[in-house]
């Protein structure tokens, strides 16, 4: 096997690469051209897919497979204005990988090479989706719909976790990733003089009204040992001091852990908008846009890689996280596992300073080696 301090060289050459040349989701162009030409040196065939604008899904392994594993990385970037000073920042103003997607490019190219150096280990096809657009939760779909995981009989995937320590590996049986839905609320009132509020209807006091009440369907309808997480993040209304005006708007994020959870939040949220805009005589427009679902690590597959992951590295208990991933797209379809992998950063995800340090690739890469190894002996029994 290629020596670390050498994979480790060539990891932080990729991923400082990948930083420097962020492209947004759908349109992660040249990050294609990028990957398709390393990882044909190293003897992968690329699988085409029309649908598929951009990504690559690529493939090494004996045609006699009795199944194919695959593993996926994203490869897109964030709409951030780069604050991190790096000698190696975004070239491209206002994107940026501040969620450590160029960490994972870089890691699943590093198991590329593994793969490559030791083909007469693999008695199945191992399969690296370099998957577009996750930030906006349509690349797992785009991938699922263009025919690229139909004969994949399992998934792995992670996250690298800024608040865990280079070297640690989490992995939880269920729920890693909470489900993401998304809110729009648009109040329709009628504006007036603010000196004579009597001859209008005020969706300030609408909008105020709805934004407190719904705080609890947290702490009034859900189970209290249970996360749900309700946060309304954006308002509008009005224009100046003395008009009350004619409309208001508002929008947020709803994360939850369970189905019954989501659907509980939902209804909720639905009865207390339009019980409110009809009490207050506003009127009320709710668009709700469903997100990924939970992120569930396959209850069979998950003890044998985690039992894998204690051989080699340290596995640690890391809370779940609220955030979403639209890797929860192929463990609805797929047995899968789901992990998060120490980056050691300065600061969370999305921010436009996040600095995450290399010392992680090696663990990152060998965790997907050694784990799609093992997941090709659970296809022998």
């Amino acid at each position: 096997m290629v020596d670390d301090s050498e994979l480790k060289e060539e990891l932080s050459n990729l991923r400082r690469h990948f930083h420097e040349n962020p492209e947004l989701s759908d349109h992660e162009f040249e990050t294609t051209k990028f990957l398709s030409g390393y990882l044909k040196k190293l003897g992968f065939k690329i699988l085409t897919f029309p649908a598929l604008k951009t990504g690559v899904v690529a493939e090494i392994g004996p045609d006699n497979s009795k199944g194919v594993v695959a593993l996926r990385s994203d490869i897109d970037a964030l709409p951030i204005l780069e604050e991190t000073g790096l000698d190696y920042a975004s070239k491209n103003k206002g994107v940026m990988h501040a969620c450590g997607h160029d960490f994972h490019m870089a890691s699943l190219l590093g198991a590329a090479i593994l793969f490559s150096e030791n083909k007469a280990k693999l008695k199945n096809k191992i399969r690296l989706i370099f998957q577009p657009a996750e930030e906006t939760h349509n690349g797992a779909q785009e991938v699922i719909d263009a025919g690229a995981v139909k004969d994949v009989k399992a998934i792995i995937g992670f996250h690298n976790k800024p608040d865990l320590k280079s070297g640690e590996v989490s992995i939880l049986t269920g729920g890693q990733m909470a489900a993401v839905d998304e809110f729009n609320v648009f109040i329709q009132g009628k504006g007036t003089h603010a000196a004579r509020p009597q001859l209008g209807s005020d969706p300030i006091i609408a909008l105020t009204n709805i934004v407190n009440t719904l705080q609890t369907i947290v702490s009034r309808n859900e189970d209290p040992l249970k996360t749900t997480v309700l946060s309304v993040t954006h308002i509008e209304g009005g224009y100046t001091w003395n008009v009350i005006p004619e409309k208001t708007w508002f929008e947020g994020t709803v994360r939850t852990f369970s189905a019954e959870a989501r659907a509980i939040a939902k209804q909720r949220f639905i009865d207390i908008v339009e019980g409110l805009s009809k009490a207050l005589d506003v009127n009320a427009k709710i668009n709700w846009i469903e997100g990924p679902e939970v992120v569930n690590n396959d209850r069979e597959l998950t003890p044998l890689v985690v039992e894998e992951t204690q051989k080699h590295f340290k596995l640690v208990d890391a809370e779940p996280s609220t955030a979403g991933e639209d890797f929860s797209f192929f463990t609805n379809k797929i047995p899968s596992v789901f992990a998060f992998i120490g980056s050691e950063g300065n600061s969370d995800w999305h921010h436009s300073d996040l600095i995450v340090k290399d010392d992680g690739l090696i663990t990152a890469v060998k965790w997907y080696y050694y784990s799609a190894l093992r997941i090709q002996k659970y296809f022998d029994k």
